[in-house]
């Protein structure tokens, strides 16, 4: 395993184009993409000098700059899982709630 090698590659991974896209101008108005970005790795070996390693990547967007007439404004990114984890939620609640009510009334 060549360690050198490996650490480059985590680097290239984790550089800032991976944070914020390139810039997208249109009409006077730039747009800069930003995303979440989380990783980790991990290898190992043994006495026989045989090993391995492993890296992993998660990105997900979180919004644009948006940059027009010198000012600049965050617009965050809408997340359709969240809404919809938080939509479950308080369904959830809703029928623990109407469960507790109908025995109190009994």
């Amino acid at each position: 395993m060549n360690v050198d090698k490996m650490l480059k590659g985590v680097y290239d991974t984790l550089a800032v184009k991976r944070v914020y896209g390139d810039p997208i101008e249109h009409d006077g108005v730039v747009v800069v993409p930003a995303a979440a970005v989380r990783g980790g790795g991990g290898g190992g070996g043994d006495e026989r000098h045989n090993g391995g390693g492993g890296f992993g990547v998660v990105a997900k967007p979180v919004g644009v700059y948006v940059i027009q007439d010198g000012d600049v404004t965050w617009k965050p990114a809408l997340d359709p899982n969240r809404i919809a984890l938080g939509g479950q939620a308080l369904a959830a609640l809703g029928i623990v709630l109407a469960y507790r009510l109908l025995r109190r009334s009994r």
